[in-house]
C-alpha cells in the first residue's frame, strides 16, 4: 500500500465519521468546555431599555442645549430601580450607570458636568445625546449568537446567560478509548526494569483528547499477545467507545501485532502508512460504529498525529463544522531549508515573535521521534510539504502553533 498523504489521510478520516453524536441539555453553569448542538438565539433584547452609560442625570439635550441651564430634580433612577415617571421640560433625573433612561429623556448629563443643590441642577456643558445606550444595543431578541458546532468557553457561556439561556443543547461528549501497547512499557510511578521505559503516549492522547471535548476511557498498557490485545478491543467495544486510538505495534515488525488483533475482531481497514514525518506507520480502519486510528509508538510521533488527525474526528464527531480546518498560519522561515524528500515534514520549532511582523521560525537541530525534551520546549511545528524546494532564511512557511487552543 502506497503512502498516502497528510490531506488525503485526514479527508479519509473524517469522511467516515457517521455524523455527529447525539444531543443532550445541561444546566448553563456546566456549559464549559461542551461543543454547542444547535445555534443560539437570543431569547431577550439587551439591553431591555433604554440604559445610561454613566452616573449623572437624564435630561432633555434642547433643556441644556445653552449653558448654564437650571433644571428641577424630580427623582432617581438607579439600576433595578428605574423612574417611572416622564420627565418633561425643564426637569432631570439623577441617574446611576446601567439604570433605564425615564421616558422624555434623551442625553444624560454626567455629574462632572453638573452641581446639584437641593431639587435644583445646574449644567455646565451640553449634553447632546451622549452617554445613552439605546434598547438593543448588544443584541435584539431573535438574534442568532452562538454558532451550532462551537465551543462553550467564559466569553459565550456569559452571552448565552444574558441572552436568557439557563439550560443549554451540546453534543455529548465522544467516547474515546486510549490502547497504549508494547512489552516494554510500564506506567508514570511504576518501577521500570533496565529494558523497558515509562509510557507517555496515553497520557498526552488523553489529555488532547479531553481537551478537544471528549471523555476518556483508558484501557491502559497491553503486552504484545494477540489474544491480550484482542481482550482489550472488546473492552473498546464494551464501553462503546465511538473512537479507539491505538498506540504503537501498528508497523510490521514481529511484535507488532495490533493491526492483526483488529483484523481477527472484524476491522475494516481505511488506510495504513501516511506519507508524513514523523507519523509514517499511522492506520485507520472502522470496527462497526466505531472509529479507529492506530499511531506510532514513537512519543513525539504518536502527538503530532493525535494532534493532526484525532484532534479533527473528535471534533467531528462534536458536529464542529470546522473540524477539518487548516489551522497552519503563515510565518518566516530563520534559517535554510534544504529539498524536502516524499514525506511532509513537521519540524519541531522555536518562534522569534514581533507584533508587527510575521514569526520567525527556528527548526531544532535534533528531530528524532522519541526525543520529548524538544518538542517539550517547542513552540510551534514547522510543515515542509513533499518534495519542497530548498529554501532560504525570511522565505515564506507555514506553522502550527503548539501554545494555542486546539479548539
Amino acid at each position: 500500500m502506497s503512502l498516502l498523504p497528510v490531506a488525503e489521510a485526514l479527508a479519509k478520516i473524517l469522511a467516515a465519521i457517521p455524523g455527529p453524536v447525539a444531543v443532550e441539555e445541561i444546566p448553563i453553569a456546566q456549559g464549559a468546555g461542551r461543543t454547542l448542538a444547535a445555534d443560539l438565539t437570543a431569547r431577550r433584547t439587551q439591553p431591555p431599555f433604554p440604559a445610561s452609560a454613566m452616573d449623572g442625570y437624564a435630561v432633555r439635550a434642547a433643556d441644556v442645549a445653552t449653558v448654564p441651564a437650571r433644571l428641577r430634580l424630580i427623582g432617581t433612577s438607579a439600576a433595578g430601580h428605574g423612574f417611572s415617571g416622564t420627565l418633561a421640560a425643564g426637569e432631570a433625573v439623577r441617574i446611576f450607570t446601567g439604570a433605564p433612561v425615564p421616558e422624555g429623556a434623551d442625553a444624560i448629563l454626567i455629574q462632572e458636568n453638573a452641581e446639584a443643590e437641593g431639587e435644583t441642577v445646574t449644567a455646565r456643558e451640553p449634553a447632546a445625546g451622549r452617554f445613552l445606550r439605546r434598547a438593543g444595543l448588544d443584541f435584539r431578541e431573535g438574534e442568532t449568537l452562538v454558532r451550532a458546532g462551537e465551543t462553550l468557553d467564559a466569553r459565550r457561556l456569559a452571552l448565552a446567560a444574558s441572552a436568557g439561556h439557563a439550560v443549554l443543547p451540546v453534543r455529548r461528549k465522544p467516547r474515546v478509548a486510549v490502547l497504549a501497547t508494547g512489552d516494554e512499557l510500564v506506567r508514570p510511578g511504576e518501577p521500570a526494569a533496565w529494558d523497558q521505559i515509562v509510557a507517555s503516549n496515553g497520557l498526552a492522547l488523553g489529555a488532547l483528547s479531553l481537551e478537544a471535548g471528549a471523555e476518556v476511557i483508558d484501557l491502559g498498557i497491553v503486552t504484545d499477545d494477540l489474544g491480550a490485545l484482542r481482550e482489550a478491543v472488546g473492552r473498546a467495544r464494551a464501553a462503546e467507545a465511538d473512537l479507539l486510538v491505538t498506540l504503537g505495534g501498528a508497523s510490521v515488525g514481529d511484535h507488532d501485532l495490533v493491526q492483526a488483533a483488529l483484523g481477527a475482531e472484524g476491522l475494516e481497514l481505511g488506510f495504513w502508512r501516511v506519507a508524513l514525518r514523523p507519523g509514517k506507520p499511522l492506520m485507520h480502519g472502522r470496527l462497526g460504529p466505531m472509529a479507529v486510528i492506530g499511531l506510532p509508538g514513537n512519543p513525539v510521533s504518536s502527538i503530532v498525529c493525535g494532534l493532526l488527525f484525532v484532534v479533527p474526528a473528535i471534533r467531528a464527531l462534536l458536529g464542529d463544522p470546522r473540524a477539518g480546518e487548516d489551522r497552519s498560519e503563515p510565518a518566516l522561515l530563520g534559517r535554510d531549508m534544504p529539498e524536502n524528500d516524499a514525506r511532509q515534514d513537521y519540524l519541531r520549532a522555536r518562534l522569534d515573535t514581533a507584533p508587527d511582523r510575521l514569526p520567525v521560525v527556528h527548526p531544532e537541530s535534533r528531530q528524532d521521534s522519541s526525543m520529548l525534551s524538544v518538542l517539550g520546549t517547542s513552540e510551534a511545528l514547522l510543515i515542509r510539504s513533499a518534495h519542497a524546494s530548498p529554501a532560504k532564511a525570511g522565505d515564506p512557511c507555514r506553522i502550527i502553533r503548539l501554545d494555542r487552543r486546539i479548539v
